[in-house]
C-alpha cells in the first residue's frame, strides 16, 4: 500500500465513531445560515467573583502598559498550562495556544505532551498540529514511543499532516485491520498497539480523539468539551455563523466582532476572540484585553492568545502551511 492510499483511507475506521460525536461535530462546524450573531450593544463581560468555578481572574487596568498586559496574558496562559491539579485546564490552555506559533507558546506545547495525563499529551499534540509550527515535530516523533495508543495515534496523525511520514507505520496498522504491527510500532508495547488496533472499542476512541480536531478550542477536546458546552448552554449555530464570517476582513464584521465579545455565551465571547487575532489595531487589542477579566477560563486563555497575536505573536497562516506542504521527507 503506498502512501497516497494510507493518506485517501486514513478515516476509513472513522465509521465506528458514536453518532454523537458526529452530530456534536456537524453543530459545531455548521449551521451558520441559519442564525444570527447577536445584538449590538451586549453587556460588558462578567467579572470574577467569590464563588467562580472557572478559578481567578485577572484584574485589567485601563493604564496597565503594553508590556504590562503582555506579561499578564502569558501569566494566564503559564498558570493554566502548568495547573498541577486540573488537566482540564491545562487542556484549554493548550488549545488556545495552538492559535499561536512563539518559541514560548512552542516550550509549553512540547513539555505537556510529556504530562502524566494521557488527555494533555493528547491534546498536545493536537495543539502542535494547530500551530503549524515545524519546531514542534521533533517532540511529536517521541510521541510516537508513548505507552498508549491514544496519543501514539494522533501523534502519527498530526505528524502526517505536517507532511512528517515518521508514523506512516501506525498509519497502515490503522488503515489495514487484518495485518499485525510492525516491529518498529512502538518500542516495548508492540503487543499492546497491535490488540488495540483490533479492538472496536479502542479504535472508536482513537477515532473519536481524531475527529475531536473539529473541537479543539478553548474549551479542550473531545467529550470533555463537549459537556463544557453544554453546562454552559453554548449556541453552536451562532459560533459557528462566527467563524464563518471572520473570514471576512470587512469594518462592518468587525464592529460585529467586536459587538459580542460582551456577549451572555461564553462559547460566543470566545468565538469572537478568535476571529479577532489577525486585527493589528490598539482598538481590537484593548477590547480583547477585557476578556482578561471574564469569569470563564476558557475565554481568558483565548483572550490571552488573541491579545498576543493582535500585538504581534506570529500564529498560523496560509504562507506556513503552504511551506509545510512543501517539505519532503
Amino acid at each position: 500500500m503506498n502512501s497516497q492510499t494510507i493518506y485517501r483511507h486514513r478515516f476509513l475506521f472513522s465509521g465506528t465513531l458514536p453518532c454523537l460525536l458526529l452530530l456534536a461535530s456537524a453543530s459545531l462546524a455548521g449551521g451558520f445560515a441559519s442564525a444570527a450573531l447577536g445584538q449590538a450593544g451586549a453587556p460588558a463581560p462578567k467579572t470574577a467573583s467569590s464563588d467562580d468555578s472557572d478559578g481567578k481572574a485577572a484584574l485589567v487596568s485601563p493604564t496597565s502598559t503594553p508590556e504590562e498586559r503582555s506579561n499578564e496574558a502569558w501569566t494566564i496562559l503559564t498558570n493554566a498550562a502548568t495547573d498541577a491539579k486540573h488537566p482540564q485546564t491545562r487542556i484549554q490552555a493548550l488549545a488556545a495556544m495552538g492559535l499561536m506559533r512563539s518559541p514560548r507558546s512552542g516550550k509549553m506545547i512540547a513539555d505537556a505532551m510529556k504530562d502524566a495525563d494521557l488527555d494533555v499529551r493528547t491534546a498536545a499534540a493536537l495543539a502542535a498540529g494547530q500551530t503549524k509550527d515545524r519546531n514542534l515535530t521533533t517532540p511529536l516523533r517521541e510521541l510516537l514511543k508513548d505507552k498508549e495508543p491514544q496519543v501514539v495515534f494522533v501523534a502519527a496523525m498530526t505528524l502526517w499532516k505536517m507532511n512528517d511520514k515518521s508514523g506512516e507505520d501506525i498509519l497502515v496498522g490503522v488503515v489495514d485491520g487484518e495485518r499485525a504491527a510492525g516491529p518498529t510500532l512502538m518500542n516495548g508495547t508492540k503487543q499492546k498497539i497491535t490488540r488495540e488496533l483490533h479492538d472496536p472499542g479502542a479504535m472508536t476512541r482513537m477515532g473519536a480523539t481524531e475527529g475531536a480536531t473539529l473541537l479543539l478550542g478553548p474549551f479542550g477536546f473531545g467529550v470533555g468539551a463537549l459537556e463544557y458546552i453544554r453546562k454552559n448552554g453554548g449556541d453552536s449555530s451562532r459560533v459557528a455563523a462566527i467563524e464563518q464570517i471572520g473570514e471576512e476582513r470587512t469594518e462592518p464584521i468587525h464592529k460585529e466582532l467586536l459587538s459580542v465579545l460582551g456577549d451572555k455565551d461564553p462559547t460566543v465571547r470566545v468565538a469572537a476572540a478568535k476571529a479577532l487575532v489577525d486585527y493589528r489595531d490598539k482598538a481590537t487589542s484593548m477590547a480583547i484585553y477585557q476578556q482578561f477579566a471574564d469569569t470563564k477560563y476558557p475565554v481568558r486563555l483565548t483572550a490571552a492568545a488573541a491579545y498576543l497575536r493582535t500585538t504581534g505573536v506570529p500564529g498560523p497562516s496560509v504562507a506556513a502551511v503552504a511551506a509545510t506542504a512543501t517539505v519532503k521527507h
